[in-house]
């Protein structure tokens, strides 16, 4: 307008220094409380240790099939190292499910603490074995009627323990599941004892 006239300085001022105004009265911060950048805003900073285990989850999730099936194999072979050692230590926390609970370790211990005739069977036999190879009539019956003597008394001394044992499990056991126990005992009756796993936990004539 011909009847106005505007200063320079409002026409030719610089909007740079309009822009930077603002800035400079930002609130300055405090920079001793730094913030941890993998934490969330308007949590708390974790732990170094909380941090440190959640990058170590982080970095052994697989990222492909490849990968899975590699963690899966880790994971089975330290659960395979962990039961062997637990067979042969009696750890109750990896043993096989088969092993595993009160009435399994009672079963166990009874028969580990007896002198069980089962338990001669592989050596017998072996001899039996033997004996019935040599080409002498008599001493092929005396092996004929030595491997029946064995026989019956395993049979006999299997069906006695059993009898004793489940009656056992019955009076300390009443009220949690017995099923299987006895024949889980007679089974490891049958095993020397140098070889049995878990391995023997009591003495001969020790009580369970």
């Amino acid at each position: 307008m011909p009847g106005m006239r505007l200063p320079l300085g409002f026409v030719f001022r610089s909007r740079a220094k309009e822009e930077k105004a603002p800035a400079d009265k930002a609130p300055v911060t405090d920079s001793k409380q730094s913030r941890d950048p993998q934490a969330p805003k308007g949590r708390p900073t974790p732990k170094r240790s909380e941090a440190q285990s959640q990058r170590r989850s982080v970095a052994s999730t697989p990222t492909n099939r490849k990968e899975a099936a590699k963690h899966q194999r880790e994971e089975r072979r330290q659960a395979l190292a962990r039961q062997r050692k637990a067979l042969a230590g009696g750890d109750e926390r990896y043993l096989p499910a088969r092993d595993k609970g009160p009435v399994r370790k009672f079963a166990r211990d009874w028969v580990d603490s007896r002198l069980n005739i089962a338990e001669f069977f592989l050596p017998l036999a072996i001899v039996i074995l033997v004996l019935s190879v040599v080409r002498v009539p008599s001493i092929q019956n005396i092996a004929l009627l030595l491997w029946l003597v064995v026989i019956v008394l395993i049979v006999l001394d299997s069906a006695v323990s059993g009898f004793r044992l489940k009656k056992r499990l019955a009076e300390r056991f009443p009220d949690q599941n017995r099923r299987g126990a006895v024949a889980y005992a007679l089974m490891r009756s049958l095993q020397m004892r140098r070889l049995r796993l878990p391995k023997p936990q009591v003495k001969r004539g020790e009580r369970p």
